[in-house]
């Protein structure tokens, strides 16, 4: 063989020794979900000739940004007829040279049919980590009930009627929701990947003071940044989520390759979530079985069920090369859904999660949270008030708790 030959040899050996190299990361995400209920205070909202402005942080930082929009649950066609992103400062003002018209193959508008995600062409722009974005585009014509997100703990405002995109507005209402808007890729050169947070209300922030990026996953990627770690964390959590069962969004089980399998460079996955698949098939909730309604349409399912579907999770990201990161689920004694019974399936579905090697590492989330002296409940102060969901202290304990050497370089 020839020098030049053995030196081509050698380089091809490297490269595929080499650890793969993220470009493209999911820098923000917000896990979509099917209208809950058709009418009343939780029914999805629709939208006709007017403009969405909604305000995102991203994660990981880079030089191009392309934005996924989302009509997995729409009843028809979606039409956008202009779209604009723009950065903004701490203070929520525009900043000067940073605003991007987005197309859509060359196009200023598209149409995304029904039950499809729709991306759109990259633009340029230099974006910091933990950068602040507002994104806003105009719906021409009758969108029905909107592909949402419910928790979205950040201002979405509504126009007046009309196009306004690029211009500014008076909002005609606001809400804290998330609205066809599911993915923020950014291309980061020295981006080692994404971590995809994969869970329930806990990690989506309910209990958090909205607008200021306190959820655990914000908090992870705060101390990833500051301690030079280049990782883009997607928080593909859904308030109510189950890991068996429909109800506020599909099951983690039918949603995992839309909400995590199918974004970008995806390295590793923490999973925090079965409080409401035990909560309520085992708690006290004094109401009947009722179809279709989430929280009471609970199928009988056991502990060796929900230990199967923590295996197809781990399995199926383990096929896509994605190393996952367990924790066992936290506590609740004193939510409304909590029991004897309750209880002990957590016990057993936890000693699972720590004894079987299933998982590629551990994380104790639910001892950040857990209150020193009884276990089985959260500490004092570190709950909304319902035992249940974080407070900022105790969100932010929990960001705090995992260990960043759990992410290697891959």
């Amino acid at each position: 063989m020839s020098i030049r030959a053995t030196l081509v040899a050698i380089s091809a050996t490297l490269a595929l020794a080499a650890p793969a190299r993220a470009e493209w990361v999911a820098s923000w995400t917000a896990a979509p979900h099917a209208p809950v209920f058709p009418t009343g205070p939780l029914a999805a909202a629709s939208f006709e000739n007017v403009t969405l402005s909604q305000i995102l942080r991203l994660s990981e930082g880079g030089t191009r940004l392309r934005i996924r929009f989302s009509n997995r649950y729409g009843p028809a066609p979606l039409a956008i007829g202009a779209a604009r992103l723009v950065r903004i400062d701490d203070a929520g003002k525009e900043i000067p040279g940073t605003s991007r018209m987005l197309s859509f193959g060359g196009a200023p508008g598209a149409i995304i049919p029904r039950g499809a995600p729709f991306v759109s062409d990259m633009v340029d722009l230099v974006v910091p980590d933990l950068a602040r974005l507002k994104v806003e585009f105009y719906l021409p014509k009758a969108t029905g009930p909107c592909t949402c997100h419910l928790t979205g703990l950040d201002e979405l405002a509504v126009s007046p009627p009309g196009n306004f995109v690029g211009k500014p507005f008076q909002p005609a209402s606001t809400a804290g929701f998330r609205a066809f808007l599911s993915v923020v890729e950014v291309d980061s050169p020295d981006a080692l990947g994404t971590i995809v947070t994969f869970g329930d209300s806990i990690t989506d922030g309910a209990g958090s003071t909205p607008g200021t990026n306190r959820r655990w996953p914000d908090i992870l990627a705060d101390r990833l940044q500051a301690a030079g770690k280049e990782w883009a964390v997607a928080n593909a959590a859904i308030s109510g989520n189950r890991v068996l069962s429909p109800g506020m969004g599909e099951a983690a089980l039918a949603r995992l390759d839309e909400d995590v399998l199918s974004l970008p460079n995806v390295r590793y996955m923490i999973v925090f979530e079965g409080v409401n698949d035990i909560g309520n098939r085992y708690g006290r909730r004094g109401a009947p079985s009722q179809p279709g309604i989430p929280g009471l349409d609970q199928p009988e399912i056991d502990v060796e069920q929900m230990i199967a579907g923590y295996k197809q999770i781990v399995e199926r990201a383990h096929a896509r090369g994605i190393k996952v990161i367990g924790s066992p689920i936290g506590p609740f004694k004193g939510a409304t859904y909590w029991s004897e019974e309750a209880e002990a399936a957590r016990a057993k579905i936890n000693d699972w999660i720590l004894t079987s090697g299933a998982f590629d590492g551990i994380t104790r989330l639910d001892t950040a949270f857990a209150d020193p002296v009884d276990p089985t409940q959260m500490r004092e102060g570190y709950h909304m008030g319902d035992h249940l969901h974080g407070s900022d202290a105790g969100l932010k304990a929990v960001g705090e708790s995992i260990d960043l050497g759990l992410f290697g370089r891959n």
